[in-house]
C-alpha cells in the first residue's frame, strides 16, 4: 500500500526549482515517487507511508523553497 500526498510549495520559478524539490524530496526514506507541477506550485508524493511534515519541510527547505502547505 502506498500514500499518496499533494503539498503546496512556494517560490518555484523554473526548471531548476523542479529538480532541485524533486532531488530533496525522492531521497527522503519511504519515498517512491515525486511529480512537482512548476504550473501549480506542487509536489505529489508517493510513499510507504504518511511521511513526518517536519521531514519533507527540511527537505523543502534544503532545496531553496518554502513548504505552504497540504492539499487533503
Amino acid at each position: 500500500m502506498s500514500v499518496r500526498t499533494t503539498y503546496q510549495i512556494s517560490g518555484m520559478t523554473c526548471g531548476h526549482c523542479v529538480n532541485a524539490v524533486t532531488t530533496e524530496l525522492t531521497a527522503l526514506p519511504g519515498v517512491r515517487d515525486v511529480q512537482v507541477d512548476l504550473a501549480a506550485g506542487t509536489a505529489e508524493i508517493t510513499s510507504d507511508a504518511v511521511l513526518p511534515i517536519d521531514e519533507v519541510r527540511n527537505a523543502v527547505d534544503e532545496a531553496g523553497y518554502q513548504l505552504a502547505g497540504i492539499d487533503g
